[in-house]
């Protein structure tokens, strides 16, 4: 393992090794029900990043208190995110995963595959497009509507400034985002 500055990493290689040798591995990956469902690890179990509860996930472990977790998201963005809300609570034995799912399917280790739906990031895109073209056509009827594409632009800003996005996370409760059937593993 090595040690990053905010929390320590582990490689797909180092985890799916510890896998092989027969650890027992806690893996929480913490995207979003729909990208769970699209692709995950087999090892994988589901708590999406804004449902994260760390002590209550800690609490309700079936393995050693001792034994750590392992956090794993898209790329590794959420992941370290997840890493340090465990870090807050003061539970030290959280392992983010290097390059995360995107890594691990890479890697070729097993994953479970669901139906392919549009990616939220491409759906941001798409709606925060979309709103500023409204704003500017619209502007032509009435010119104060062209600070609908501001308000779009403001956000867009404060949203790579922040590494969070508003308009992701309202996307990521509609209806089409939602996963029916369980995929808890």
């Amino acid at each position: 393992m090595n040690q990053a500055t905010t929390s320590p990493t582990i490689s797909c290689r180092e985890l799916y090794t510890l896998v092989q040798e027969g650890q027992t591995v806690d893996l929480i990956d913490v995207r979003t029900p729909m990208e769970f469902h699209e692709v995950h690890s087999q090892i994988a179990r589901n708590i999406s990043l804004d449902e994260l509860d760390p002590e209550k996930i800690m609490a309700e472990r079936a393995t050693s208190a001792e034994e750590p977790v392992y956090v794993i998201c898209r790329s590794g963005s959420r992941g370290a995110k997840a890493a340090a809300a465990f870090h807050a609570a003061g539970f030290n034995n959280v392992v983010n995963v290097e390059g995360g799912t995107l890594a691990w399917d890479e890697a070729g280790y097993p994953v479970k595959r669901g139906t392919v739906i549009i990616s939220l990031e491409r759906q941001v895109r798409i709606a925060a497009g979309l709103m500023v073209l409204l704003g500017v056509g619209l502007s032509f009827v009435n010119p104060w509507l062209i600070g609908i594409s501001a308000f779009v632009g403001a956000g867009l800003v404060f949203a790579g400034i922040t590494n969070t996005c508003g308009m992701g996370l309202m996307l990521a409760k509609m209806p089409w985002n939602r996963v029916t059937e369980s995929c808890s593993r």
